[in-house]
């Protein structure tokens, strides 16, 4: 069914008209490849299958699993954990299909419905399958060894079987366990729809017309700083018309999250994120320190030069993101996006190409930007036996072909990391980021390799400091927001003031003073989707940023082998941690410099940004 226009969607779209042609044909995905519909027979077939299969796994193997380290075949852990593998593939597709179907459209009431619908019959069939984690975790480590040992299909599930045993200290009893699964949809579940639904539904006024958020923030990057002021004072507006809600979710979430926590029996506030994404608390710290001790040297320094660009003493916080003089006007096209994008894969390797170029012939990505659809972008993997799914919402800008190629790296991940199944797929978000930020930098390195005038080169090297800076200063900051929020949740209910006064300090300290901070920034914290969905998720992207710094200059150095490890480390998915995965390239995170190394490279850019500006006098 087609989907209806919003009148704000109108008016904005027949003032852009001739921007918007620009653009040419952007692409909706097809789900086909999951179901052909709400009410295919095939769904209808899985829904039922879920049910059953789910009450018969528990009826044949709960309190069966410690024999079962003893035999092999089709009686073996393997099996059992063969046929859990199978059911959590089927539930993966449903809940795919099911939120892809939403997030293409948030405001469509009877998305909302299935979405909601799915949740809850998944949550109900796999109420079944919680014994298998928590019983095979009880099971003495002579008798795990022993299945691996002898049943090779037990053997094949090693990684995810001795991955799954670091989860042990902070499992609960099984009827707790089975609580915390089935209020989970009234829970956090139900507060992280409402902020969706929420946002979604935001308008902001720009001169009388009404736009939706994506629309909105990306008026900060226009060129012209009438337009960006408006933008700003627009968002103002409306984030403070509805603090309440914001506040109230924010308040809710985290004392959720406390009370999770406290129950499973973590010590510090991030260490349950730290543990799912399988790196140490050290590591992380490490990365933070060495991230704030370089915040003058990064994110102060640069705006300070791009106020004296832009010809003022400081910065208002909606010039952040402001073009360069130098930066071309014109947008670009999604067919020159798609080209740019492959020819920069192709470079490193054809395959990688090849891959990403799949997701523009059929159908994996969503590109237009609509009416109630979900706002920034992400890869959706959605199971092994399918593909992973691409959203963004395209706009011409330059930053957007590096959204693009950034979310493809994630898709071309995914496709790779498929073979290992399931269960195994899944990379910890540390790596996670690793191909997208990868292919990100290809992309802006054939584009400044390409580039000959010396002040378009100019604007191309700002653009990456700054999304740098975003990637890494910015969301390190945001981890810092977070552990100061979440942490003062503790000591009881946070008013708005001080969840703003908390992101003011956070925001001063790390983007320096350059950047003029008025009353009104102290609500921008309510739109971050990643404080409400993935607590503690962001320093991900700081991790991911400064590793790909510091890979890539091992593959600019390095002999014709590069791409084949670097293939392996992306088929690898969960297999391995992340100490393994980068000592092929001589990588170590855990070592102090690290992290130091993968900075020095935007300090580099910095460097390399001074001097041009000097010869261009």
């Amino acid at each position: 069914m087609p989907i209806s226009p919003h009148k704000s969607q109108l008016l904005w779209s027949n003032q852009s008209a001739s921007k918007l042609q620009e653009l040419g044909d952007l692409p909706s995905w097809n789900l086909d490849d999951l179901y052909k519909g709400k009410d295919s027979d095939a769904f209808e077939k899985d829904q039922t299958w879920t049910k059953s299969a789910s009450e018969q796994f528990e009826a044949r193997w709960k309190g069966n699993l410690g024999d079962a380290t003893h035999k092999s075949g089709d009686d073996g852990l393997g099996a059992a954990i063969r046929e859990y593998e199978q059911i959590e593939e089927v539930m993966g597709r449903m809940a795919s299909y099911a939120g892809l179907l939403y997030f293409s459209n948030t405001l469509d009431t009877q998305n909302a419905k299935f979405y909601g619908d799915m949740q809850a019959h998944i949550t109900d069939a796999s109420a079944h399958l919680i014994f298998f984690t928590l019983e095979l975790n009880r099971i003495d480590e002579k008798d795990i060894a022993n299945g691996i040992e002898n049943d090779a299909l037990t053997a094949h599930y090693k990684s995810w079987i001795l991955d799954l045993r670091k989860d042990k200290p902070h499992q609960l009893q099984e009827n707790v366990e089975q609580l915390f699964h089935e209020k989970s949809i009234t829970g956090h579940g139900a507060w992280n729809r409402l902020f969706d639904e929420t946002m979604a539904d935001l308008r902001f006024d720009i001169d009388g017309e009404e736009l939706p958020l994506e629309q909105t923030l990306n008026l900060l990057q226009e060129a012209d700083p009438a337009i960006r002021e408006k933008a700003a004072k627009a968002l103002v507006e409306t984030f403070s018309k509805n603090l309440r809600i914001f506040t109230l979710i924010t308040n809710t979430l985290a004392k959720d999250k406390e009370i999770s926590d406290r129950w499973r029996g973590f010590e510090d506030i991030a260490d349950s994120r730290h543990l799912a994404n399988r790196v140490e608390r050290e590591v992380v710290d490490a990365l933070m320190t060495s991230v704030k001790n370089a915040y003058p040297r990064l994110s102060h320094r640069y705006y300070n030069l791009k106020a004296k660009w832009l010809g003022v003493d400081e910065l208002n916080y909606w010039d952040r993101n402001a073009p360069l003089p130098e930066t071309p006007k014109s947008l670009v096209s999604w067919d020159d996006a798609k080209q740019i994008v492959l020819d920069a894969y192709s470079g490193f390797a054809p395959e990688m190409a090849a891959t990403a170029k799949d997701f523009f012939d059929k159908g994996w990505i969503d590109a237009a930007n609509r009416e109630g659809k979900a706002p920034g972008a992400f890869a959706h993997p959605t199971v092994p036996s399918a593909h992973p799914y691409v959203l963004i919402n395209y706009m011409g800008k330059a930053r957007d072909v590096m959204t693009l190629a950034h979310e493809l790296g994630h898709g071309v991940h995914q496709v790779l990391a498929g073979s290992q199944g399931a269960l195994m797929a899944s990379t910890p978000l540390t790596l996670a980021e690793t191909a997208s930020v990868f292919g990100e930098m290809l992309t802006f390195r054939a584009i400044l390799n390409k580039t000959e005038d010396a002040r378009e080169r100019k604007a191309i090297l700002a653009q990456k400091v700054e999304d740098m800076i975003n990637t890494v200063v910015r969301q390190i900051a945001f981890y810092d927001f977070e552990r100061k929020l979440h942490t003062a949740r503790r000591e009881g209910e946070l008013t708005s003031d001080q969840i703003g006064d908390l992101w003011m300090s956070v925001q001063a300290e790390s983007l320096g003073p350059a950047i003029k901070l008025d009353d009104g920034y102290k609500t921008f914290w309510t739109y971050i989707p990643h404080f409400i969905h993935s607590p503690f998720y962001v320093y991900a992207y700081a991790f991911g940023d400064c590793l790909v710094n510091s890979l890539y200059a091992v593959y600019q150095n390095a002999d014709d082998d590069f791409q084949v490890r670097y293939f392996d480390m992306l088929k690898a998915g969960g297999t391995k941690h992340h100490s393994e995965l980068l000592a092929p390239f001589g990588l170590d995170a855990t070592q102090s410099d690290f992290w130091d190394k993968g900075l020095s490279m935007i300090e580099g850019l910095i460097n390399e940004l001074e001097e041009l500006d000097k010869q261009l006098g």
